[in-house]
């Protein structure tokens, strides 16, 4: 066990980092000279990409700002171990851009409010994933229009919902600390009458994500058996992906599950598996769907099963201990989250593909951002800010933090002067991606 530390010394130990690395610092940022070229930066990661699938990725963070941003974490990540940091380390997300939160459903089937990408994670300075919201906020905020004191003050809302939940965090047992979660009543409660039907709506369109309603969407019958239905590019059979070699995954992936979830997945038996491409950032990586039948043709279990690569926060802070990647994105969000997937397990594949594997839209759901008004992009930002905030005490030291945020707005002040920086530096990125396009250094596909 670790030696205990006294929560005078964890408070101080914030208070020295403030000194030494003042919160003003964090805010400054001017694009250096010999900044990596992003556009090279997204090169460098195709080249461990299936090749086809690399034009979509292209094409997608060519569409705005916005899903350039979303694709854009290795750029980012660079840019943010480049400048200051606070040095109070917790366990990040790593792609803590406001798309990648939502609802999802605890294995008691209660919806939470949490991070539901754990892709990048690696332990860093807590204050990456906040600079990486809140340049997402003011970049989702210029595509619907909004005026620049709006989006400063849905970045300071956001703010100082971390810090207000971190000190309430920093004063509660450590144990009660882990119990802790952010259920819809707890967000019905906490959001203004306006935005509440945002909230709902989601809640309506997360209660439709599970595996029935995808089974009428993603299978049909061929001569008396279920299977997946191709739909080329983005769920397509490869041949090089044969059923010994997805049989031989899923054996390994069963051992990394406790024994009672893996006697719930022996109940099953895999009749088919695809490639399925998923999200911005993630396109070209070996991302599957398996389709697992119980007794019952009406008893589907989807699996998706992605490949992990090395955090893009490892060349800069330094590699994981994990044993594989996809231990690593497992462990991060099991500290992470509240309450995780019940069949969230890891594998390395017999070709030496590091995986992860979890349920397929097991009641997951997320806002439309693209139909946000302020009110909603603020009352958003809001709550992925108290779920990085518990996440982050969950597997950090929350009084640390805590004073290190201290009890003014040097932090808030800090944090908007960023994001209004980085949300520029995103635009001027987004249009050498869009030119590279034009003059065909690289091939995107749009549409897709």
């Amino acid at each position: 066990m670790t030696e205990r530390v006294s929560q005078a010394a964890r408070q101080a130990a914030g208070e020295a980092a403030r000194v030494a690395s003042p919160p003003a610092a964090l805010g400054a940022w001017v694009a250096t000279p010999d900044r990596p070229d992003p556009v090279a930066l997204l090169e460098e990661q195709a080249m461990s990409r299936i090749p086809e699938l690399v034009p979509v990725r292209y094409g997608r963070m060519a569409i705005s700002p916005f899903t350039f941003l979303r694709g854009a974490a290795l750029p980012m990540a660079a840019d943010l171990c480049a400048g200051p940091s606070s040095g109070v380390v917790t366990q990040l997300c790593g792609d803590a851009h406001l798309a990648n939160f939502g609802l999802f459903a605890s294995p008691e089937r209660d919806l939470l409010f949490d991070v539901n990408d754990f892709d990048e994670t690696l332990r860093g300075p807590f204050e990456f994933d906040l600079k990486r919201l809140v340049a997402s906020l003011v970049v989702a905020g210029r595509a619907r229009g909004l005026a620049a004191h709006d989006t400063r003050h849905i970045v300071h809302q956001a703010i100082r919902s971390y810090r207000d939940r971190m000190a309430g965090y920093a004063t509660m047992h450590a144990i009660d600390v882990y119990y802790a979660h952010v259920d819809v009543a707890g967000i019905l409660s906490y959001v203004s009458k306006p935005e509440r039907a945002m909230i709902q709506g989601t809640v309506r369109s997360t209660a439709h994500h599970d595996a029935i309603h995808e089974l009428g969407r993603l299978t049909t019958m061929v001569d008396g058996e279920r299977q997946l239905v191709e739909h080329p590019p983005t769920l397509v059979r490869r041949p090089d992906v044969t059923p010994p070699l997805a049989a031989s995954t899923l054996g390994q992936y069963r051992e990394s599950l406790q024994e009672d979830r893996r006697l719930l997945l022996d109940r099953y038996e895999m009749r088919d598996f695809a490639l399925k491409v998923v999200g911005v950032g993630s396109v070209g990586l070996g991302a599957f769907v398996a389709l697992l039948l119980g007794g019952t043709e009406d008893d589907p279990l989807f699996l998706q099963v992605k490949q992990a690569e090395a955090s893009v926060y490892e060349r800069y802070l330094g590699p994981s201990s994990a044993a594989s990647h996809g231990e690593r994105v497992v462990t991060g969000q099991r500290r992470l989250q509240a309450a995780s997937d019940i069949l969230l397990g890891w594998a390395v594949g017999p070709l030496g593909n590091h995986l992860y594997v979890r349920q397929h839209e097991d009641q997951k759901g997320s806002a439309v951002i693209e139909s946000m008004t302020a009110g909603d992009l603020l009352t958003w930002g809001e709550l992925c800010a108290w779920a990085l905030a518990r996440g982050h005490a969950r597997s950090g030291e929350p009084a640390t933090i805590s004073a290190y945020l201290g009890t003014d707005d040097a932090f808030e002040l800090a944090m908007t002067t960023f994001a209004e920086a980085y949300a520029d530096l995103t635009e001027r990125d987004h249009a050498a991606l869009t030119a590279a396009i034009r003059t065909g250094r690289i091939k995107a596909v749009s549409g897709v």
